[in-house]
């Protein structure tokens, strides 16, 4: 999509992406084996954290001036920042929209990144390890690490690398 635009979601955006938060969690549920709540929403602890918690930062990607995506970041006061969560809206997927959004958000951060996700999630395997090559070349490891308190749950796989910093002019 060539009119993609990825920028910091302030408050005004706050409910566009509430909306397309439902629509991430529902792909999840897929994966995490998880139904909505009684009232059809689902746990949104890091949508919440992502507008109000320091060390957070989140984006929306708009095509035009329709929603495309969304992407939270965390770990902005620490030494390694995490994709906390993203999404492509389906209408957007295969598109290049996902490559670019990652990317537009990871060069916004440079230095070390680790992002999550489920081994059976096979489009998000081939995903996210195209994205860490586009980025690093072939210097990003992969691990399983096990979910924290949820031993029921498989272990996610973790993909590490480094962002260079931007190029000056």
């Amino acid at each position: 999509m060539s009119d993609l635009s990825v920028r910091l979601a302030g408050p005004a955006d706050r409910p566009v992406v509430e909306r397309l938060w439902l629509m991430f969690r529902h792909d999840m549920s897929e994966f995490q084996g998880l139904l909505p709540d009684a009232d059809g929403t689902f746990r949104s602890d890091r949508l919440h954290s992502a507008f109000t918690e320091p060390g957070w930062a989140p984006y929306l990607a708009v095509a035009g001036d329709r929603p495309a995506g969304f992407a939270f970041v965390r770990g902005l006061d620490g030494p390694t920042r995490v994709m906390n969560s993203f999404f492509v809206a389906r209408g957007a997927r295969r598109s290049g929209t996902g490559l670019r959004m990652a990317r537009e958000v990871v060069a916004r951060h440079p230095g070390a990144w680790d992002i999550a996700f489920q081994d059976a999630n096979s489009a998000a395997v081939r995903f996210w390890r195209r994205v860490a090559t586009t980025v690093a070349g072939e210097a990003w490891t992969e691990e399983h690490r096990a979910v924290p308190n949820r031993p029921d749950l498989p272990p996610d796989v973790w993909i590490s690398f480094n962002s260079p910093a931007a190029a000056r002019d």
